[in-house]
């Protein structure tokens, strides 16, 4: 990815969410920014995908002022307690990971903070848009949102059925002289155990048990739980995929304890179809993995192994709140401002001489930065993956234990709808 001159970097990161700094490991993203360009009728609400890590300016420097004191010795006491604590040989490996990557990580970090125009941008980032999004509340349910995994656990799950609302090309209903946005064809298909699909060129609209969910353009969704995934695989290895990323519910004590989420035990993973899901021409596997060395020697010396992919590089997600500062402070063992992406080449077994894996070289230890969104929810990074992914362009990507959908994306899990729902979105200005 070349890296523009340096009064180009804020266009293109206003246009894109991207901002690639003149060291091109440490990129700033803007998810909002970024999955709006899935959409043509909508758009992603700042306000509603930042909900954690964000206050307003002038929030932020009162509480800052009100919780100094008691937040500096709170870190004073959780340093002292991790300063008695004698790691554990696992504990020490993972210190000795960290250690490797922390002066790179304070040096992406410090790109940040010197990039004024970009930190002004940055404390922004809620705001924008605030008062269409003020004036357009009503595209936002106002329900409590749906559960998934609960209403697919049911007996009736097989039944349920969901609504979908395809509408007409935008430039074909105005040169016909009809109001926009009202013309549409309607389907009725089984919400789980299906593949869904909007292989239009708008967004669609999908109405299930009184919610409303955006799906975006060229884009399909398989809600089913894991025993299902096995019906993904492609009937031709042609048409497999090129860029399989995966965010695992991983085994985690605080998910479990803030009922954030399922999670499985990590043998679970072992059967995911992986090379049965890659491409003639090979895939690139990404990887979410938190810090813990347990589960760092378990995809390396277990998982990787089992779906016969092989270890590429590993990226980082650094996480700073609206004033460029670090969620939490870079040492703490136990809560580290960081999680890693590990990435790795996967070729199938029937490979044949007319298909070699032609594997592109990743840089290893790159650096992507942004404002966190809801709970485990990841940023999207695909785009910042696609020069690295071998085969054709445009590349079949696809997500497993997705919990949101990308425009040309196959998005796989027991809730992919899950960030659908309208409340996450506002609907764009229309020009008269």
């Amino acid at each position: 990815m070349a890296v523009p001159e340096p009064n180009d970097r804020l266009l293109v990161f206003l246009k894109t969410g991207i901002y690639l700094f003149e060291s091109s490991k440490t990129v700033f993203i803007d998810p909002v920014r970024i999955l709006t360009r899935s959409y043509t009728r909508f758009r992603v609400s700042p306000s509603a995908y930042y909900s954690r890590f964000f206050n307003s300016i002038a929030d932020h420097s009162t509480e800052t002022h009100n919780n100094c004191s008691g937040n500096l010795k709170k870190r004073k006491r959780n340093k002292k307690k991790e300063k008695s604590h004698n790691l554990n040989q696992r504990e020490q490996i993972a210190d000795q990971r960290h250690q490797e990557v922390r002066s790179m990580l304070l040096k992406a970090h410090e790109a940040l903070l010197k990039s004024s125009e970009l930190l002004e941008i940055v404390k922004n980032l809620r705001n924008v848009g605030c008062d269409e999004e003020r004036y357009e509340t009503n595209v936002i349910s106002q329900d409590r949102e749906l559960d998934f995994v609960e209403v697919g656990s049911v007996w009736q799950a097989p039944l349920y059925e969901i609504t979908l609302n395809f509408h007409q090309d935008e430039m074909m209903v105005k040169n016909a002289g009809f109001p926009p946005f009202q013309f549409c064809k309607q389907r009725v298909v089984p919400v789980f155990n299906t593949l869904v699909a909007n292989e239009g060129s708008s967004d669609m609209e999908a109405e299930f048990l009184n919610h409303r969910f955006i799906v975006p353009k060229n884009s399909c969704f398989y809600m089913s739980d894991l025993g299902k995934i096995h019906n993904l695989i492609p009937a031709e290895s042609d048409c497999g995929f090129n860029l399989i990323v995966i965010d695992p519910p991983w085994e985690n004590s605080s998910a479990h304890q803030k009922l954030k989420y399922q999670t499985l035990p990590n043998r679970y993973f072992l059967s995911l179809p992986i090379k049965q899901l890659t491409h003639t021409a090979g895939s690139l596997v990404a990887l979410w993995v938190t810090n813990r060395e347990k589960l760092r020697s378990f995809v390396e010396n277990e998982l990787f192994p089992k779906w016969g992919v092989k270890y590429a590089a590993t990226f980082y997600w650094l996480k700073v709140k609206a004033d460029g500062l670090l969620i939490s402070e870079l040492d703490l063992f136990h809560h580290r401002p960081y999680e890693c992406v590990i990435l790795g080449y996967c070729h199938r077994a029937d490979m044949n001489s007319q298909h070699q894996l032609r594997l592109n070289h990743v840089p290893d230890d790159q650096v992507f930065i942004s404002v966190p969104g809801d709970y485990s929810r990841k940023p999207p990074i695909g785009e910042l993956l696609l020069d690295y992914v071998p085969g054709f362009r445009p590349a079949r990507c696809i997500e497993l234990f997705s919990r949101e959908m990308i425009a040309g994306w196959t998005s796989w899990g027991n809730e992919p709808l899950h960030f659908q729902d309208s409340r996450y979105f506002l609907t764009k200005g229309i020009d008269k």
